[in-house]
């Protein structure tokens, strides 16, 4: 595997993001749009490249530098190395005992209620059916 392609498919490392555009911002000829090709756009890469003599380039990439420096891990990452952003299991781990518990209190409040016949064998399916719905 060459190092063209190494450096393609191998994880997108936010600093290294930060410090080319920044270099691109103090010196625009001949790496302008550097930190784009490194971050997997090449299309914006070669229209900073092309529009190396003017100062937009430059503007862009001090506009990218902050950018990046102000954007969080996760959101980096999400954006250049395709990592989605999910909750933390642990928190749904831990939401769905309380959610399914709660579920079953009322399906042993239902059956009471049927027992003591102040709920309906067709209602008491009806809501049975409903708080089952819930957990699916």
């Amino acid at each position: 595997m060459s190092s063209v392609e190494k450096l393609i498919t191998q994880p997108k490392n936010r600093k290294m993001g930060i410090i080319l555009a920044l270099i691109c911002t103090v010196i625009p000829w001949p790496i302008a749009g550097i930190h784009k090709f490194y971050l997997g756009q090449p299309i914006w890469g070669v229209i900073y490249f092309l529009l190396w003599n003017t100062p937009i380039p430059r503007i862009a990439c001090a506009i990218d530098a902050v950018w990046y420096f102000v954007q969080g891990e996760q959101q980096f990452n999400a954006q250049f190395n395709g990592v989605n952003l999910q909750p933390n299991l642990l928190n749904i781990n831990t939401s769905q005992p309380i959610q399914v518990g709660a579920i079953a209190e009322g399906l042993r409040e239902l059956d009471r209620l049927r027992e003591e016949g102040l709920v309906s064998d067709y209602e008491f399916e009806q809501k049975r059916r409903q708080l089952l719905d819930r957990i699916a």
